[in-house]
């Protein structure tokens, strides 16, 4: 089973979303029932999370729950994560396909990670959470 890296009880999260992209998770529930995100370690240096209905992607002992974003669970895979960890994770919803397996690829949209470095104030309430 995945390991689960939410922070508990701290103010930091590690992934979290834009309005458009908030809008567009909320579409695909409503069309799609429970959501997963899978944040992609091929195609697009990474840049690229993949939405995917929660029964057809298994989630395994390689990947990490870095949180939840309107209630999807958010994953990547621990050697991905050595290389984000000390980064807060943003995904966006842009103009533009997304990924041929990607849930939002019909919509004319597609969800983008963005990113910026922890503070080291933030990194430390990381650590302790």
């Amino acid at each position: 089973m995945a390991t689960d890296l939410t922070p508990r009880n701290s103010a930091v999260s590690r992934v979290s979303a834009t309005p458009a992209a908030l809008a567009l998770i909320d579409q695909l529930k409503e069309k799609h029932g429970a959501l997963l995100f899978h944040q992609s370690g091929g195609c697009c240096d990474g840049s690229a999370p993949m939405c995917f209905p929660a029964n057809e992607f298994i989630v395994g002992d390689v990947d990490v729950k870095l949180g939840e974003i309107s209630g999807v669970p958010f994953y990547m895979s621990q050697s991905q994560f050595a290389y984000w960890e000390h980064t807060h994770l943003v995904i966006d919803a842009v103009a533009g396909t997304g990924g041929m397996f990607s849930l939002e690829r019909p919509t004319g949209l597609r969800f983008l990670t963005r990113s910026r470095l922890y503070t080291d104030d933030e990194l430390a309430a990381l650590q302790k959470a």
